[in-house]
Parts: C-alpha cells; structure tokens; sequence
C-alpha cells in the first residue's frame, strides 16, 4: 500500500469530496427546517446533519494528525495503517448510513442529497481509499502490530510534544500503581475513591492544572487537561472525574467571579484544599435549564433557598457547591438565574448533609460511582448575600454557559480514557483467552473488533485534542468540543459493549473489570447534554439556528 504523494493527495481529495456533501447536505436540511411547521418534525434530519458534519471534522482532524506526525518524521506503519483504516471506514459509513446510535442509522437521502451527489462523492479518492483501506490484510497487519506491544500507552503516536507526553506517562504510571488495582473493588462496594487518592492527585497539581499560577494554579492549557482526564480515566471514570468539578468551580469563578471572590477560592481549589461540586440540575428540567424553579430569596444579608436539585455529584464531601438559582421570579427564563459559591460543611455517609436547611438521599447507580450522586433538598439553607457569584444577580446562566466548552472538552478525554480502557481489558483477554487450540486474537472477527476499537480511540482522541486546541488559541469551540463529545461519548459505548462481548460470559460476571467499564461508558452519552441534546446544539449552530 503506498503512503506518498498520491495518496496523500488522496486523502485531501476525500475530505473535500466529504466537504461537498456536508454542503449538499446543509442545504437540503435547512430549507426542510425552515419550512417545517414543527421545529422538531424535522429532529431526525437534522441530528443526522449533525452527526455527518461531525464524521467530516473527524476526518479532517484525522488527516492532520497524519500530516503534523509525516512533516516530524513520525508517521510509522502503524500510524499510516490507521489513517488508511479510518478514512475507509468513516467514508463507508458516510456513504452508506452513520450511525447515531446502534439502532439509528442516518442515510445521504433522508438528509436530503440528490442520488446524482451520493453518486459523485463515491467516485475516485472516496473509492479507492474505501477499497485500500478497508483490506483485510490492513486490518491483519494492524492487528498483528498491536499484539506485538500490548502494555503500550496509545497505539499510534499521538502526536504530543515532549512536555504533554511527560504528563501522558506520569498520570499513566500513577493510574496503574494507585487505581487500577483498587478500582473494581470501589466500583463493587459503591465505595468513595479514597482521601488518599485525592491527596496525591492534589500532589500532582490535578485540581489546580488549567488555574493561573497567579492563583496557585499550574497555569496549563486544556490540551493538557485532556491528557490528565484521559489517563486517569483509563484507570478509572471516578478518578479522572473529580477533577470535572474543580474544573467548573474554577472556569466560573475566573469568568464571572468577583476579586475576592477569585483571591479566596482559587488556590484551595488548586491546592485541593476545598472540594467543589456542581449544583445544577433539578428533577423533571434535565438540559432545559431555563425551568430552574430553586429559589433563592434575599433576607438582609443572606440569601435563603428553597427547592430541589438532583443528579449531584460528589457532593457530601463537597466544602463548596456552585449552586444555580433563581433569584428573580419574575423572570420565568434564563435571566432570572443567579450562581452562588454556597459554602458547606463535608459530611459522611452517616450524616450526609450536616448543614441546616440541607437534606438529601443517594440516587443508587448503575456504573461512575466513587464519588456518589444524590438528590439534594434545601428548606431555607442560607448563603451569606457575598458569596453570589460576581456579586450581581441574573448573571447565572451567561456564566454557566462559558464553562460549556471547557466541561464538554473533558467530558470529551473522559470518553476516551474509557474507550482506551476497554480496549485495554479486550486486548488482554483476547490475547490470553485460548479456545481450539489457539488464543482467541487469531480469529478475525476478534481481532478485527480490536482494530476498530483501537482506530476509534485514535479518531477520538484527535477531535478531542483539537477543540483543546482551539480553546487553548482563544477561539469559540462550542462546536468543535460539541462534536468531540458527541463521538468519543459513542465510541466509549461501542469500545465497552465490543469489549463484553469478546470476554464473552466472562464479561458478564461482575467479577470481571469490563463489567464495571460497560457501565462506566454508559452515562457518557448522557451527562454534559445528552446526545440528542448535543446533536441539536450542533445542528442549530451550523444551520444558523444559534449564536
């Protein structure tokens, strides 16, 4: 298989015949959203557009993670037999129907493009990288490549500088020492990651990494949070989700808070001196935060709440939540929404919530646990009237809205920490399992789950890194992390439920650590807006929708 010029141009030529047919197909799908009478007539449609516009940017981010490893000399067999392996099979799928989730399938003609356009973008670079790359002897060769060094960090380079690589490695070896081993059994007893835990992660400057230095923080870009969340995530969800919660505790006191507000919160959350949690969510509004019904009524100098919350996580050994209310009951929407930097003593799982005014019971889950989630019940709790964030009310949701892309990006690492996990415990077992007579690797059907899996990961991993990139640069990225989340989320499903089945009965058997991944990976297409939720902003957004 050659990987010079031509193919290289190959390449360029797929992702402009793809570009094309997104174009095609936007305008095919605005003008059946424009005439719709009911906006969500048109749902499908448009959440197909969604997901096609995401396979485009995956593939572009695909072709210039090859193209920055070619122009450093670091583009092996391996990282070219993945190139070729994606494009096939994003093309394939892009012909031939996306998958938006495993009983969703989105076809060219349901978003409208002509049968003459499907035609044409099937033709030349489109064809030939489908019948090159989709080769059984690619997937062979690559799946004998990843049997060579099963233990490796990543399969393929991942196209990191010498710093972000350094932290690759150093969080890896901490995951594998200090969670990996413990992991399942807190999973299984429903057990808190341990104190300890948190007081090495604080060590390694997890909690303070993207914070200013100024404030005690490492002062580092979200490229370097995906590498943190990601491997820590490939130990174990919990683990690298409790950095989640000081993440948006920061981003909203940088944005929206006052200076003492900053001065005082800032370096305990970066030391991991404080612990925050997200106080957002309430039964029955889900993503549709403008139904918010929590109040908070000024009395003199404090301000009194009264409602529910729920879907909170980590909460009981939280020293701080930032808590979304409403302070105007006049305004039914987003404008009637405040945030607060509400304090609160950490409680235990005898007296959970020790705070007058503040009650609340654990919501029993399927996977993500070691940090707990709970239905929270406030009846007059007082927060003192300073601790509103930036001091002016009806500023809740603007400031929460600018912690989107940052959550989103993260969420995005979670997911592919969890896809590379899978593929790890599916590795091993494939590798080690022996059914007639030979390991159970050699059998294509395994190995070729294997591969995709491994391809995935990467696919993931470049989206992801590049919406990092572009908050890193100062660019809006709402799109960009929207979509990174959209696919890692997915992928981590598919990488999990691909991996029970090669552990066959096995990975049924709580006993076995996919058990737990399965259920991990499950809450990705959930959390930080559901699927569904994050197909519509996208959609909105590159149809004009939504600025």
């Amino acid at each position: 298989m050659s990987h010079g010029s031509a193919a290289s141009h190959s390449y360029d030529e797929a992702v402009s015949a793809a570009e094309r047919v997104l174009q095609a197909a936007k305008i095919a799908v605005k003008a059946k959203a424009d005439a719709a009478a009911d906006p969500d007539a048109s749902q499908h449609v448009m959440h197909g557009y969604a997901w096609l516009a995401t396979y485009v940017e995956a593939l572009r981010q695909l072709r210039g993670w090859a193209r920055r490893l070619e122009g450093d000399g670091r583009a092996g067999e391996m990282e070219q037999l993945i190139l070729a392996f994606g494009f096939a099979e994003y093309l394939a799928q892009i012909a031939g129907g996306i998958p938006m989730s495993q009983g969703e399938i989105v076809r060219l003609g349901q978003l409208g493009v002509s049968a003459d356009e499907i035609e044409r973008f099937q033709r030349g670079a489109v064809a030939d990288l489908i019948a090159a790359g989709a080769d059984d002897a690619v997937k062979a060769r690559l799946a004998a490549l990843i049997a060579e060094r099963p233990e490796a960090t990543t399969f393929g380079d991942p196209g990191m500088d010498e710093t972000h690589t350094a932290m690759r490695e150093e969080m890896r070896k901490f995951a594998e020492d200090q969670v990996l081993p413990h992991a399942h059994e807190w999973h299984l007893s429903n057990s808190y990651i341990p104190l300890e835990i948190i007081t090495r992660m604080s060590e390694m400057g997890v909690f303070g990494l993207t914070i200013p230095e100024m404030f005690g923080g490492m002062g580092l870009g979200k490229e370097a949070m995906c590498v943190v969340s990601e491997e820590l995530s490939r130990g174990y969800i919990g683990v690298g989700s409790l950095g989640t919660r000081s993440e948006i505790a920061a981003e909203l006191i940088l944005g929206g808070g006052t200076e003492a507000q900053k001065q005082k919160y800032l370096p305990k959350i970066a030391s991991g001196e404080i612990l925050p949690t997200a106080v957002f969510t309430e039964p029955n509004t889900g993503s549709d935060l403008a139904s918010l019904k929590t109040r908070a009524v000024r009395e003199g100098d404090v301000y009194k709440v009264t409602g529910q919350k729920t879907w909170i996580t980590h909460p009981v050994r939280a020293d701080v939540m930032t808590l979304l209310l409403r302070t105007n009951p006049a305004e039914p929407g987003y404008k009637g929404l405040s945030m607060f930097l509400a304090e609160k003593p950490r409680g235990t799982d005898e007296d959970p919530f020790p705070a007058p005014g503040m009650s609340g019971g654990e919501i029993e889950v399927l996977g993500y646990r070691g940090m707990k989630e709970f239905d929270i019940s406030f009846d007059g709790f007082e927060v003192p009237a300073g601790q509103l964030l930036g001091g002016v009310e009806g500023q809740g949701f603007k400031q929460l809205m600018a912690t989107f892309e940052s959550a989103r990006i993260q969420t995005a690492a979670r997911a592919v920490g969890v896809a590379q996990s899978a593929l790890d415990l599916a590795l091993k077992y494939a590798l080690d399992r022996n059914q007639f007579g030979k390991a159970i690797y050699a059998f294509p059907r395994v190995a070729n789950k294997i591969v995709m899996m491994a391809v995935e990961v990467m696919i993931a991993r470049q989206i992801t890194y590049f919406a990092a990139r572009e908050k890193d640069q100062g660019r809006r990225c709402d799109l960009e992390a929207g979509m990174a989340k959209l696919l890692a989320a997915r992928i981590a499903w598919a990488n999990a439920d691909n991996a029970l089945q090669i552990h066959g009965g096995n990975g049924f058997a709580l006993e076995y650590p996919v058990s737990r991944v399965l259920c991990d990976a499950r809450i990705l297409n959930i959390f930080e807006g559901a699927a569904e939720i994050q197909a519509q902003v996208i959609a909105r957004r590159l149809l004009g929708g939504a600025n």
